[in-house]
């Protein structure tokens, strides 16, 4: 196998590629200068059924190349399906104004592509491509990674999932990254729609004219097999031909819902694979794993019902370094690394939550209370998803505040659930005197605050808020520094958040 077209020249490039069988599927640049991209698939003998993209702009214009995914179609196929090939980019937009603004793409080709006989030889001949949309207030964001989810009961019913980062030629526009999910069979359902013509002066509109038989695109089958069509060889000229002018689509491929499962502003995410998880109660939840640009992982989770929410993150490594690679194995173990380094994760362990309030309300998929063991566990060893009657909640912590003086009230939950703060039985809002912050509660007390403050975690579940207490502190407030408060023992602590 030649290995030109199957890496690129420079190491920095990006590149993507897949291996089924003895036949590889590359995207990536073919010359020295990293100017000839193409998609590319080699076959275990050089230069034997290789076939690549057409060099023409209006195929790829200038592409990123993303993520390659097989779909296996011809499994438990009733009519002869081709598998089919999808690949994820990022390119100019032709039918675009301004012409270099960046967009997502979808491409998809047929596995058994040999090419066209005359027109096209030993190129793709079944090439055709769409706009992918993941709308979170810039419409043309950047897919950034692909995972497939494959449906191993019905492959039409595949699940694509992909990351986002906002588009930077956007001026004025905000640093955000989503991840959105895409259905195979509404991405197909795109490619048998209309396609794009151009026209004499640059622009795009619907082709309305009358297709070539078989539809340009589209794979053999039995169907075509029937009617003289035994491979792409046999595919006549005005089909070639109408592949090399009409590559798009006219629909845009949008995800489930029509939005994002998550979006996120403090993180840019970069790599992502997504694990199925069986909850106690026998339900289905995927779970995704996701890592940034800053070397973080974070667990999200979306449950029916409700918004996207990371359920948590981890510092793979200490370096802010991209996370590059992800693989999960079938025994959850979750293995990322970037340029410099590689780390294996339990994603499934639950001992990081310590009590059965904590194990529910976190509402990881992967874990369950077991009640035999009185531990956290995998869900798929848990016993009961119920917590015990609590025990008597602890004595408030006694700690004497000095007046005027800004100090700081720890509050540090073993979730990733959001907190809240309470005095007596009101609740805190932000004020001259009082900053809640992440991991507690700074104050700069009077003598009128002297009381009961309780920091508790928050989450709705269902409809309703559960709340439950993380720490309750018992506060005098005196005008003398005769006593030592017990915040300002705690180190740094205070220093970090003034």
């Amino acid at each position: 196998m030649s290995v030109k077209g199957t890496i690129p020249f420079d190491p920095s490039d990006r590149f993507t590629s897949l291996m089924n069988d003895d036949t590889l599927f590359s995207a990536t640049s073919a010359n020295f200068l990293g100017t000839e991209m193409v998609f590319q698939k080699h076959g275990p003998i050089p230069g034997q059924n290789a076939i690549k993209t057409e060099m023409k702009q209006s195929l790829l214009s200038e592409p990123n190349m993303i993520s390659v995914n097989l779909v296996e179609a011809s499994k438990d196929s009733d009519n002869g399906e081709d598998d089919q090939v999808f690949l994820f980019f990022t390119e100019k937009a032709m039918e675009e104004q301004p012409a270099d603004l960046l967009v997502s793409r979808v491409a998809r080709v047929c596995k058994s592509d040999l090419g066209g006989k005359k027109i096209l030889q030993k190129k793709w001949s079944s090439f055709i491509k769409a706009r992918l949309d993941c709308p979170f207030g810039d419409s043309s964001a950047l897919v950034q990674d692909v995972f497939l989810l494959k449906n191993q009961t019905n492959w039409k019913d595949s699940i694509f999932y992909a990351t986002f980062t906002s588009n930077p030629q956007h001026s004025g526009a905000s640093s955000h990254s989503a991840v959105c999910a895409y259905r195979l069979s509404d991405i197909n359902d795109v490619f048998s729609g209309r396609f794009l013509a151009e026209t004499g002066t640059g622009g795009w509109v619907p082709y309305t004219g009358a297709l070539p038989s078989p539809r340009p695109g589209s794979c053999i089958n039995d169907e075509t097999r029937a009617a003289g069509f035994s491979s792409s060889l046999d595919l006549p000229d005005d089909y070639t031909t109408f592949v090399i002018n009409h590559p798009l689509m006219e629909g845009v491929v949008t995800p489930i819902g029509g939005k994002p499962l998550l979006v996120q502003s403090s993180r840019k995410f970069s790599k992502i694979v997504v694990d199925q998880v069986t909850s106690p109660k026998g339900e289905q939840h995927q779970m995704l794993l996701i890592g940034t640009e800053s070397g973080w992982l974070q667990k999200a989770v979306k449950l029916d019902g409700e918004e996207g929410r990371i359920v948590e993150e981890l510092q793979l490594f200490e370096d802010p370094l991209p996370v590059d690679f992800l693989q999960l194995s079938t025994t959850g173990q979750l293995y990322g690394g970037t340029s410099n380094a590689v780390v294996q994760v339990d994603v499934r362990d639950c001992s990081r939550y310590t009590s059965c309030d904590d194990c529910i309300l976190a509402r990881d998929p992967n874990c369950g209370w077991d009640r035999m063991e009185g531990k956290c566990a995998s869900a798929a060893g848990t016993s009961s998803c119920l917590c015990p009657t609590p025990d008597v909640t602890k004595e408030p912590e006694a700690v004497v505040l000095i007046k005027d003086r800004a100090q700081f009230l720890p509050c540090h939950p073993d979730t990733n659930l959001p907190t809240s703060w309470r005095f007596a039985d009101d609740i805190l809002h932000p004020g001259p005197r009082l900053t809640p912050v992440s991991q507690g509660l700074i104050i700069t007390p009077s003598s009128s605050d002297a009381g009961l403050y309780t920091c508790e975690t928050l989450q709705d579940i269902g409809g309703r808020m559960h709340r439950r207490t993380v720490i309750q502190y018992l506060v005098q407030v005196q005008d003398t520094c005769n006593l030592v408060p017990v915040q300002e023992t705690r180190g740094s602590m205070m220093d970090r958040f003034l």
